[in-house]
């Protein structure tokens, strides 16, 4: 009886997550029309997405951010940041971890979102997956953005797995752009998002979002043929911190 009972509160909870994206963007699209108008108004836009959209969303559903960063993020350097995918909530946590202004890489199917897609395709590198061209142009584009001084976050599972998957292999997009322009990765472990705010729509539920950010991983004097040892070593300790949340070794 009181699993019923919860259903019609999840409901309203997750329609509430579209209003409070929506109630966001809108008030600001004056400002970020104008800040996605050039390239050189991205960490104006950068800022307010990071400190004002972000957080109404995470606080607004109940989501409390907690950071643990093990190496910090330099200001002004370029890094490629990767971390697990489960959640829509992910951008939100993502921008909540990194200060340094980065561009997302991610899947051109977000740009059907209506008003979130809209500025989506202005600020991010989107890709078709299905594209050898689409790809190749990403990898072109990313390579530019690194140049001006920004950083890239690849989640490189290529999108978010089934919910029974625990934690999908990695593509080589990340490690390979991290290896050619010879900058750091930065691996991140979002502990709690999946079970936040999954894709499955009766799951769900306010708290505490875990993130932690590891050690960087260099790539000087790496070449391509290394990604693969990159790839996994990466993966591997996304891999072994997700296997300790979940014994309870770590509660911060």
């Amino acid at each position: 009886m009181m699993k019923l009972l919860k259903y019609p509160f999840l409901i309203l909870w997750r329609i509430w997550f579209y209003v409070l994206m929506a109630g966001t963007i809108i008030p600001l699209s004056p400002a970020f029309l104008i800040l996605t108008s050039s390239d050189r108004y991205y960490h104006q836009f950068f800022w307010l997405a990071r400190n004002i959209w972000a957080n109404v969303i995470l606080y607004g559903m109940g989501f409390y951010p907690r950071i643990r960063r093990e190496q910090k993020i330099e200001k002004g350097k370029s890094y490629v940041l990767v971390a697990n995918h489960t959640s829509m909530t992910d951008i939100m946590l993502m921008l909540r971890a990194s200060r340094n202004p980065f561009v997302f890489v991610g899947k051109k199917e977000l740009a059907k979102i209506p008003i979130f897609g809209f500025f989506y395709k202005r600020v991010c590198i989107t890709v078709d997956r299905n594209s050898i061209k689409s790809r190749t142009e990403v990898y072109e584009g990313a390579k530019k953005r690194l140049e001006e001084g920004l950083s890239i976050c690849i989640f490189p599972e290529g999108g978010v797995p089934e919910d029974d998957v625990f934690l999908d292999e990695f593509k080589d997009g990340a490690f390979r752009l991290a290896i050619a322009c010879q900058i750091p990765l930065v691996p991140m472990t979002f502990a709690d998002n999946k079970k936040r705010f999954p894709y499955v729509f009766f799951k769900g539920s306010p708290g505490i979002m875990r993130a932690k950010i590891h050690p960087f991983i260099e790539t000087n004097g790496l070449t391509v043929a290394d990604r693969g040892q990159v790839k996994a070593r990466v993966r591997e300790v996304i891999y072994k911190q997700l296997c300790d949340y979940e014994k309870g070794k770590h509660t911060s």
